[in-house]
């Protein structure tokens, strides 16, 4: 019998197996007509820098775009499938923007810059003519750096922008550590910030002092502080400061040694920043304030404040404002006078700043959100200042 069962197995088992799986009735997508060149079904930027948004979605009943922080423009649908819509003439710089297809929030399928997230749902589209182009000036190189972090006992990226002209003998250079946001990646100063470009083109202006900027990643990824863990009403209370301590001790016992080993910086604190911009500004709050010895430059653009996510470090240097005036060289905070995610916050560190007579630098930028218009601004401004 025990000898019939492989025989047994292949004539019946197998066949059931097979007449069980369904059949399924998926048509394929659709293809654009191959009489068309490509460029009739994808996003362009036109020469007026206005923007042509295109989407083929043949079976799509509803599609709009959603251009920053402006209300949907509604997409038009041709006979060959493809939607378009035009916005007026733009200034330049770079935008976001995201479709919604019948209710789907989407990346654009058809453009190659999606916004760099942890869930992405966003893309970007350069109109030319600002600060942020890639110009023909000399360029600093961008190294994507992968280091042990004995702090997160975990393998970690950062990336590290060095000016034109950086050799390892050359006089050692002032150091930025510029954290980004809730959300977003190590990649987002350098591809959505452009912070590279930035760099490059006010070194070529003779506007910055020469330095090398390391982009960290504000996450720490920890068991004990996943981000995606938290729903959004518990972040503040239980995610961000125990996430922000960690990026603290990496910063200190892993990414300074680090820099000191492998690049020519200066190791005194007022040849070091400490910058980010919202949780990245909360994380700037955190490290640079707990160690007033370690740096000089500290800014905040639309951070999070101990106003709704108590630091005991920081509270006891906000509460030592002779120490603060004494240990920076620069303490720079800005916001969109229209921000509803972190401008509580940023009103009652203002409020707390001015009370105890702390020196600060403070730019509120008029009718602007929670949003990059007033991040790489702030950027451009401090680093014009930094080191200095």
């Amino acid at each position: 019998m025990f000898k019939l069962l492989p025989a047994l197995f292949a004539a019946g088992c197998v066949a059931a197996i097979m007449i069980s799986v369904p059949a399924f009735a998926l048509e394929p997508p659709a293809s654009p007509p191959a009489d068309k060149p490509l460029k009739a079904f994808v996003t362009s930027v036109e020469t007026d820098k206005s923007i042509t948004f295109r989407l083929f979605a043949p079976a799509a009943k509803s599609v709009a775009v959603v251009l920053g922080q402006r209300e949907p423009m509604m997409m038009t649908r041709g006979e060959d499938g493809v939607w378009t819509a035009k916005s007026h003439v733009l200034t330049p710089n770079l935008y976001e923007y995201y479709f919604n297809i019948d209710g789907f929030r989407s990346i654009d399928p058809g453009y190659h810059q999606p916004k760099p997230q942890r869930q992405v749902n966003t893309s970007l589209v350069l109109v030319p003519g600002s600060i942020l182009d890639t110009r023909d000036v000399p360029h600093g190189d961008l190294r994507l750096v992968t280091l042990s972090s004995t702090a997160l006992k975990s393998q970690r990226q950062m990336h590290v922008y060095t000016p034109p002209g950086y050799t390892d003998t050359a006089e050692p250079l002032p150091v930025v550590y510029l954290y980004h946001g809730f959300g977003d990646t190590v990649d987002s100063w350098v591809t959505q910030g452009r912070t590279p470009q930035i760099l490059d083109n006010l070194l070529a202006e003779h506007k910055i002092k020469p330095m090398i900027v390391v982009i960290p990643d504000t996450e720490a990824d920890i068991p004990e502080a996943v981000a995606e863990n938290f729903p959004a009403a518990q972040r503040r209370k239980d995610f961000y400061p125990i996430n922000a301590d960690a990026i603290d001790r990496e910063l200190i016992e892993d990414l300074i040694p680090y820099m000191e080993k492998t690049y020519r910086v200066r190791t005194d604190a007022d040849g070091r920043a400490v910058v980010g911009l919202s949780q990245g500004g909360y994380q700037a709050l955190v490290s640079g304030l707990s160690h007033l010895g370690t740096f000089g430059w500290v800014a905040t653009f639309s951070g999070v404040s101990t106003t709704t996510v108590p630091n005991k470090a920081v509270d006891g240097a906000l509460n030592a404002p002779d120490t603060i005036n004494k240990a920076l060289r620069n303490f720079t905070v800005t916001v969109g006078s229209k921000d509803t995610v972190t401008g509580k916050d940023i009103a009652g560190l203002k409020k707390t700043l001015d009370e105890k007579k702390i020196v600060h630098e403070y730019h509120e930028y008029k009718d602007l959100q929670h949003e990059m218009d007033v991040w790489r601004p702030s950027l451009v401004t401090f680093l014009e200042k930094a080191f200095k």
